[in-house]
């Protein structure tokens, strides 16, 4: 049996057919995970960004009696936000990879190109 090598130069990288790769499937749980906590953390920048806002709206407003509800809703802002987005990019997430590894099973999946990290000094 005969292995055959293509070869393709990119600018001091020397890159092979062995270098290439076909994603075919994602794990479920994991890219779950993955998503649900960095749609928490966007969660709570925007949180965040809500809670200043709200506080900003408050001292705009003068101490009136709906000053304690705009700082109510700041810090309900900073604790719900981060749970509902984390909730829903675990289930996007969950959701997403299942679709994934259903269409990569028809069509093949993402081809990806690998290099060595002494290759990628070179570059």
């Amino acid at each position: 049996m005969q292995m055959r090598i293509e070869i393709r130069q990119i600018p001091f990288v020397v890159l092979t057919k062995e270098n290439e790769m076909v994603l075919k499937s994602i794990g479920v749980a994991s890219t779950g995970k993955m998503l649900g906590c960095l749609y928490a953390i966007m969660g709570l920048f925007i949180g965040i960004i809500f809670s200043v806002m709200s506080l900003a709206a408050g001292a705009a407003g003068g101490m009136k009696g709906a000053a304690g509800m705009e700082a109510m809703f700041g810090v309900g802002a900073v604790i719900a936000l981060p749970l509902f987005y984390g909730v829903m990019g675990y289930i996007g997430g969950i959701l997403l990879a299942v679709m994934y590894n259903i269409v990569a099973g028809i069509v093949g999946g993402i081809e990806m190109e690998f290099i060595h990290p002494a290759q990628d000094e070179a570059l």
